[in-house]
């Protein structure tokens, strides 16, 4: 049959692999293909939409802001990125008072935080956990605690030490939790001195793993971790990338498990808006590197400063935060309910809206094949999500805007349901 009459568009010329839906509208939870299909984004965009899609507050913030100024360099003060590090300071950790602006994501903000680091204590490495995702430039990828985010590439930074992480359910020495004395902490001694250079600057960790499968520290794990790094003059740098300003319930993560970091990175839901915005947030002791030595174009936007502004106005509410910890909380018990039907479901965990789903064979060992499969059932359910490790992971990362209302909760655990029953009956 002949093709002359097909009017389907031509394939863009992308240099990447894309998905075949094309979105061209989206307002809150949901977004709308061309072909006029719903999808619950339960990625958030790419975990950044804190407010859902075209929140009208945002919209309008950042319409205001074109009429007024589309930018500026940072050699000078705008008063949107003057405020925007006025609330940052005001939302953050007590101890954190300096914000470095010059950053357009969270990868950049991760080498200026380390750069800091390195010229603070005049040392090198960098201690990163297993599976710790802590961004995609070229050194940001040599720190990755994930091996297939650096394979690719001859040449990525030379000072990293990956250790294990607080994966309780896996543990790495086989270990109990109520047990362990954080034994995967006190043994970091030994990576430092026969793994690195015995010249250790800095610790980055991300408080709840983002892409490397949603894990959670146990109660202590992070304050004992601070302990550490105080007594070894070792910056801790919390990349909160994906967890800051109420993805997690709480305007931070530091704030979440009530402890106080020596520097902390933020991105992604800081503009709330999918615009690029970064900040690194720093003690008073950590100023002191010219501003020559890390900057970007895009870096402290007005646009996205006024996005930014708008979406901090609205997850500093207490009333805002308090929902989240609620529905996340139902979302969580309604999936926890689930693996009582589906074994497949090996653990739940997570805070507020920052939930992970780890699937398990029945033998209980990890189960990427499940977790692919899961994931595109659920898209056939018309719900987006992402599996971890950069679809090579065992877990299902959920990330719904933070807006998500209970009786939308409910939605996506019943899509999650008629999914695993999919699986089922397939398998």
């Amino acid at each position: 049959m002949s093709d002359a009459f097909d009017e389907s568009p031509p394939p863009p010329p992308a240099y990447y692999k894309q998905g075949t839906a094309r979105l061209v509208g989206g307002s809150g939870l949901r977004v709308w293909d061309a072909d006029g299909r719903e999808y619950l984004d339960c990625a958030a965009g790419t975990f950044n939409l804190s407010l859902g899609h075209n929140h009208p507050d945002v919209v309008a913030a950042i319409k205001g802001q074109t009429d007024e100024l589309l930018f500026a360099s940072s050699m000078f003060q705008t008063d949107v990125s003057n405020r925007v590090m006025e609330l940052l300071v005001e939302l953050s950790p007590a101890n954190l008072t300096r914000v470095n602006l010059r950053s357009s994501g969270g990868s950049t903000a991760t080498e200026g935080a380390v750069k800091i680091a390195q010229l603070h204590t005049g040392r090198r490495d960098v201690i990163v956990p297993f599976r710790g995702h802590v961004g995609q430039t070229l050194a940001a990828s040599g720190l990755n605690g994930m091996s297939q985010l650096r394979a690719p590439f001859p040449a990525v930074y030379p000072r990293s030490v990956n250790v294990p992480d607080p994966y309780c359910l896996r543990c790495f020495y086989r270990q109990e939790p109520d047990s362990c004395g954080y034994l995967c902490i006190d043994r970091i001694d030994d990576f430092i001195r026969y793994a690195g250079t015995g010249s250790t600057a800095a610790m980055l960790i991300e408080p709840i793993s983002g892409a490397g499968g949603n894990i959670v520290p146990p109660p202590g794990y992070l304050q004992r971790l601070r302990e550490f790094c105080d007594e070894r003059d070792i910056v801790l740098i919390f990349d909160e990338t994906q967890t800051s300003f109420g993805r997690t319930g709480y305007l931070t993560a530091a704030e979440a498990f009530g402890v106080e970091p020596h520097m902390m990175t933020v991105s992604k839901g800081l503009s709330g808006s999918g615009l690029p915005l970064a900040a690194i947030i720093t003690e008073e002791r950590l100023v002191g590197m010219d501003r020559s030595l890390h900057g970007f174009t895009s870096g402290g936007h007005p646009i996205a400063a006024a996005a930014t502004i708008a979406t901090l106005s609205q997850v500093r509410r207490p009333e805002f935060l308090e929902n989240v910890r609620t529905v996340g909380s139902a979302l969580k018990a309604a999936l926890l309910d689930l693996g009582r039907t589906y074994p497949e479901i090996g653990d739940v965990r997570g805070l507020g809206l920052m939930l992970g789903i780890e699937l398990s064979e029945p033998d209980g060992s990890r189960s990427p094949r499940l977790a692919r499969a899961l994931h595109a059932a659920l898209m056939e359910r018309g719900v987006i999500t992402r599996v971890s490790e950069h679809g090579e992971g065992n877990t299902i990362e959920l990330r719904p805007p933070l807006i998500l209302t209970q009786e939308d909760a409910k939605l996506v655990a019943e899509r999650f349901g008629e999914a695993l029953e999919m699986m089922r009956v397939r398998s």
